[in-house]
């Protein structure tokens, strides 16, 4: 089987974001022949239904990231007991126009962590609601919802605690072998 490659949206843009960091310990914890792209989500305007004859530069390479892909993985905070703007927003752009879905049939997961302690249950929740309309078989256990506390997971995906990173390696190989199952390498 050759290389797997998986697009990783995270719904953060804060520098120090605990998603991101949860999105490298996957990486980490994942085998070599899996490589993990984070799509660049920063830079995109908000979505406008007049793209759909002319889209901008940044919503091309990201539909163009996410087409190429394999796999995908979506790493998100909940803000207001649901989905990021700025991730909505690149879902938006990379499923649009109607007709050129760069998601479908691609086989994802959703997981996230938050200080608080009901994790990221409600957006992950919304999420998959979305994510169900675009086409995108996910993997529905385990939910992975991290409550985060003081550097459970260090700015390189380096996991702390020894509970976590083993319940994040059953995660990980629940995930790669859902992957497997729809990859054609």
């Amino acid at each position: 089987m050759g290389n797997i490659r998986v697009a990783v949206c995270v719904g953060s843009l804060r520098k120090e974001s605990i998603n991101r960091r949860l999105a490298l310990a996957v990486a980490r914890l994942a085998p070599k022949e899996f490589s993990f792209e984070h799509v660049r989500i920063d830079d995109l305007p908000l979505y406008n239904q007049d793209f759909d004859g002319d889209y901008p530069l940044e919503g091309t390479r990201v539909k163009q990231q996410v087409a190429t892909a394999d796999a995908l993985l979506f790493v998100t905070p909940e803000y207001n007991r649901s989905i990021p703007g700025v991730l909505k927003n690149a879902i938006d752009i990379a499923s649009r126009p109607w007709g050129t879905n760069s998601f479908a049939g691609k086989p994802g997961a959703v997981i996230g962590t938050s200080v608080g302690t009901a994790g990221t249950a409600l957006s992950q929740q919304h999420l998959r609601n979305v994510l169900a309309y675009l086409d995108v078989p996910l993997l529905a256990q385990p939910e992975v919802f991290i409550h985060f506390k003081d550097d459970l997971i260090d700015a390189e995906g380096h996991i702390a605690n020894e509970g976590t990173q083993k319940f994040l390696q059953g995660f990980v190989d629940r995930y790669v072998a859902w992957v497997k199952r729809f990859h054609q390498g």
